[in-house]
């Protein structure tokens, strides 16, 4: 499967609007809290409003439109986008830093994705307080974040229909507000030119400190590239122009009725912010609740990327296996239960931590500048691969290596003031990413494989004799073994030493997980007919490996072309055609104590065990029926230990 199996890729009235709903949830929200945050608690200027519109304009043309919607874009992988499957592109060129910028900017977005709900959400429920300045708004948001992941669990497909054109009414109500007010003053136009951006630096003590709060106008512009694989490169560049004309319409129209103001204070004019202010008095109660549904989902493409960016790290090993679930027939669509839970533990934290969208400002992007940051160093990468001329690579990638770190210094200030909290999830979870690929690299390099093929004879004659009792008259097992002429010592030594198993056909089954997002293929090797037959399933990095379905599915097109026989060799079930029973064994291989470790492969080891008694077993991650699995415990010897020396007395 490719890209002809994304149905909303082509350009299309229809897939102009779903792309509304769904890519630009996260940066259309951004004008909620963007100038309210640079603005602070400050007196209002000229020319720092001018400055900090330039720089959002400008910010949002060289960071947004340049780098994500026309370059970065044409990173994808069969249609998929996103840090992960941006790393799968060029890890073929065999660097192995690389995984570095990979698991940072995956963990960075995932902390900092944690925000979005809680800042969106609370931005739109303070409008309230234009209404009434008492109201207590942390309930109400509160409520609503609990709603969202509630319903998570049901999937998203019903209200996912309203979700384009509640974001086109959004955008349109963007657009003709910013219009009414920009045309009552027409000199913040001239914040188009960069010099005004310039200046702000330069001039403002606290210009280089406001690059902080500007770079909250692109912070959804990572979104919009995991989000690729919805909606097709060409919705989102059409659509964009229609994004970004509306958000610019906004941004001017409320500096403009900021410079209306100037030398006050927001709390001297009587407002908390300009976004709300710019609304005729009647129009507010709809503009709440505009912003509010608008909030919503901007937060349901932030958890639905979330449950995505899980499973793709699950796929390269980056992630413990955990309980996915696939709630709706909608391609791509899933639901992971404990990240949903974790997610919505987050959110509430934020909010009872900081209780107003003001303190979320201070912490919101410093995790996601990283993770750009990180993008860029992959994308350097991809370009080289593709080919791309030197000098435009240069010039490309140190631009924004420059400007991200700008923001990135900028955006430090903010970790005393909460910034702290999104880093100290994304070590965390950068911590779990790499324990969990290190443990299982050390693991993997102390497997002993053996040739398939000497151990052929013995697994033929184990199978017709009679004196061993019958295991089962299929016995399946999982191996790891790339190599189809091999399979791992554990598995021969289950079968023939630990309880011989004498079955009517052996199966082995290999399941490859490869760098296209939506491969399902498999291989057989038919070693000995009707008796050693091997698997090879190659699946996408998004494809779940529900190995039970796909095993039946490959057996049942097997007997078809008369290829294997699964009848019972029983002979009274044999005369009757009854199928026989099918054995799944999964070696369960445990470190062995007697083992001497260096100290931090013992460490990495011993975090790894208790992270995979958290995950989901073996047969369960694979989708397979307990009823029929058994798991046998091994020891894996890595080090020898020290011979002991004992003496032997009469």
């Amino acid at each position: 499967m490719g890209k002809n199996s994304h149905l909303g890729h082509k350009l299309s009235a229809a897939g102009l609007l779903v792309t509304l709903g769904i890519i630009f949830g996260d940066i259309g929200t951004s004008p909620l809290y963007v100038l309210k945050a640079i603005v602070g608690t400050h007196d209002i200027k000229v020319n720092e409003i001018k400055g900090a519109i330039s720089a959002i304009f400008w910010t949002l043309t060289l960071q947004t439109t340049i780098k994500y919607v026309i370059i970065t874009l044409q990173a994808d992988n069969n249609g998929e986008g996103g840090i992960f499957s941006l790393y799968t592109l060029i890890r073929k060129t065999k660097v192995k830093w690389l995984l570095f910028p990979a698991i940072i900017g995956g963990s960075t977005l995932l902390a900092d994705g944690i925000i979005t709900p809680p800042i969106s959400v609370s931005s739109a429920v303070e409008g309230l307080m234009v209404l009434n300045p008492e109201i207590k708004t942390i309930p109400i948001v509160i409520v609503i974040i609990t709603l969202l992941f509630g319903i998570q669990q049901f999937g998203t497909k019903f209200i996912g229909k309203f979700f384009g054109p509640v974001m086109f009414l959004w955008f349109s109500m963007l657009g003709i507000l910013g219009f009414s007010q920009l045309s009552q003053n027409l000199g913040i136009i001239e914040s188009l030119n960069p010099y005004y951006a310039y200046r702000l630096l330069i001039d403002h003590q606290m210009g280089f400190l406001i690059l902080g709060a500007v770079f909250l106008c692109t912070t959804g512009a990572e979104a919009l590239y995991s989000d690729l694989g919805h909606c097709g490169k060409d919705n989102i560049r059409v659509s964009w122009i229609f994004v970004k004309l509306m958000l610019i319409l906004n941004y001017f129209g409320q500096g403009a009725w900021l410079i209306s103001h100037q030398g006050k204070t927001l709390e001297e004019v009587g407002v908390s912010n300009p976004f709300f202010a710019i609304m005729p008095e009647w129009f507010v109660p709809f503009g709440i609740g505009m912003a509010t549904l608008a909030a919503v989902v901007a937060s349901q493409a932030m958890i639905s990327g979330s449950f995505t960016l899980i499973n793709e790290a699950i796929r390269l090993n980056f992630w413990p296996k955990v309980k996915i679930k696939y709630p709706t027939d909608l391609k791509g669509q899933l639901y992971i239960p404990s990240l949903n839970w974790m997610l919505w533990a987050g959110c509430v934290m934020v909010v009872l931590y900081f209780k107003e969208s003001s303190g979320m400002e201070a912490a919101y992007g410093l995790a996601i500048v990283m993770t750009m940051l990180m993008t860029t160093s992959l994308l350097n990468y991809y370009l080289i691969l593709k080919r791309y001329n030197k000098f435009f690579i240069i010039i490309f990638i140190s631009t924004f290596a420059i400007l991200e770190t700008a923001f990135l210094i900028a955006n430090l200030h903010k970790f005393k003031d909460g910034g702290y909290i999104t880093l100290l999830i994304a070590m965390m979870l950068m911590a779990t990413m790499f324990t969990w690929y290190f443990a299982r690299k050390i693991r993997n390099r102390y497997l002993v494989f053996v040739k398939l093929t000497d151990y052929l004879p013995i697994l033929e004659d184990l199978s017709r004799d009679l004196s061993v009792p019958k295991y089962a008259t299929h016995l399946v097992y999982l191996t790891s073994a790339d190599n189809r002429q091999e399979i791992e010592s554990k598995i021969i030594y289950s079968i023939l030493n630990k309880q011989p198993k004498r079955a009517d056909i052996y199966w082995f089954v290999h399941v490859h997980v490869v760098d296209e997002p939506y491969t399902m293929e498999y291989k057989v090797n038919e070693f000995i007919h009707d008796d050693v037959i091997r698997i090879d399933f190659r699946l996408g990095f998004r494809i779940a490996p529900r190995i039970n379905l796909m095993f039946k599915t490959v057996v049942e097109d097997m007997v078809k072309k008369g290829e294997v026989d699964i009848t019972s060799r029983y002979a009274s079930l044999n005369k009757n055609n009854i199928i026989g029973d099918f054995q799944f064994i999964l070696i369960e291989k445990f470190i062995s104590y007697d083992n001497d470790l260096p100290f931090y492969e013992k460490w990495i080891l011993d975090i790894y065990n208790i992270l995979k008694k958290l995950g989901l077993s073996e047969g369960k991650a694979f989708g397979l029926d307990s009823s029929s699995v058994t798991v046998e415990s091994v020891p894996l010897m890595i080090t020898p230990s020290k011979e002991i020396s004992m003496k032997r007395i009469e």
